[in-house]
Protein backbone atom coordinates (compact mmCIF):
# COMPACT_ATOMS: atom_id res chain seq x y z
CA UNK A 1 0.00 0.00 0.00
CA UNK A 2 1.46 3.39 -0.93
CA UNK A 3 2.50 5.80 1.77
CA UNK A 4 2.30 9.59 1.59
CA UNK A 5 5.47 11.22 0.35
CA UNK A 6 5.02 14.32 2.51
CA UNK A 7 3.08 15.18 5.63
CA UNK A 8 -0.26 16.90 5.13
CA UNK A 9 -0.42 20.39 6.59
CA UNK A 10 -2.54 21.00 9.71
CA UNK A 11 -4.82 23.26 7.66
CA UNK A 12 -5.54 20.50 5.15
CA UNK A 13 -6.11 17.97 7.93
CA UNK A 14 -8.40 20.30 9.91
CA UNK A 15 -10.45 21.27 6.84
CA UNK A 16 -11.15 17.62 6.18
CA UNK A 17 -12.18 16.98 9.78
CA UNK A 18 -14.39 20.06 10.01
CA UNK A 19 -16.71 18.83 7.25
CA UNK A 20 -18.65 16.76 9.80
CA UNK A 21 -19.52 19.81 11.88
CA UNK A 22 -21.50 21.29 8.99
CA UNK A 23 -24.11 18.52 8.95
CA UNK A 24 -27.73 19.55 9.41
CA UNK A 25 -29.68 18.60 12.49
CA UNK A 26 -32.39 15.95 12.02
CA UNK A 27 -35.96 17.10 11.49
CA UNK A 28 -37.99 17.07 14.66
CA UNK A 29 -41.70 17.28 15.22
CA UNK A 30 -43.96 17.87 18.19
CA UNK A 31 -45.40 15.09 20.28
CA UNK A 32 -49.19 15.09 19.94
CA UNK A 33 -49.57 14.26 23.63
CA UNK A 34 -47.07 16.46 25.53
CA UNK A 35 -45.72 18.81 22.84
CA UNK A 36 -42.06 17.87 23.37
CA UNK A 37 -39.67 17.69 20.41
CA UNK A 38 -39.26 14.17 19.04
CA UNK A 39 -37.93 12.45 15.93
CA UNK A 40 -40.55 11.36 13.38
CA UNK A 41 -41.85 7.76 13.52
CA UNK A 42 -40.43 7.21 17.00
CA UNK A 43 -41.85 6.99 20.50
CA UNK A 44 -41.74 10.27 22.43
CA UNK A 45 -38.85 10.12 24.92
CA UNK A 46 -40.71 12.36 27.39
CA UNK A 47 -44.12 10.69 27.72
CA UNK A 48 -43.82 7.35 25.86
CA UNK A 49 -46.69 7.99 23.41
CA UNK A 50 -46.70 7.07 19.70
CA UNK A 51 -49.51 7.62 17.20
CA UNK A 52 -51.95 8.68 19.94
CA UNK A 53 -51.43 5.69 22.22
CA UNK A 54 -49.23 4.84 25.19
CA UNK A 55 -46.47 2.48 24.04
CA UNK A 56 -43.82 2.75 26.75
CA UNK A 57 -45.09 3.55 30.26
CA UNK A 58 -42.79 5.86 32.19
CA UNK A 59 -41.39 4.52 35.44
CA UNK A 60 -41.96 6.53 38.61
CA UNK A 61 -38.83 8.12 40.01
CA UNK A 62 -37.70 6.71 43.32
CA UNK A 63 -36.32 8.95 46.01
CA UNK A 64 -32.93 8.23 47.57
CA UNK A 65 -34.51 7.88 50.98
CA UNK A 66 -37.12 5.35 49.76
CA UNK A 67 -34.62 2.91 48.29
CA UNK A 68 -32.75 2.41 51.58
CA UNK A 69 -35.85 1.66 53.65
CA UNK A 70 -37.57 -1.70 53.25
CA UNK A 71 -40.98 -2.44 54.84
CA UNK A 72 -41.24 -5.85 56.45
Amino acid sequence: MPNPKRKHTPHRRDCRRSANSKLDTPNTGKCSNCGAAKLPHRVCPECGFYNGGLVVPKKAKRSAKGTAEVDR
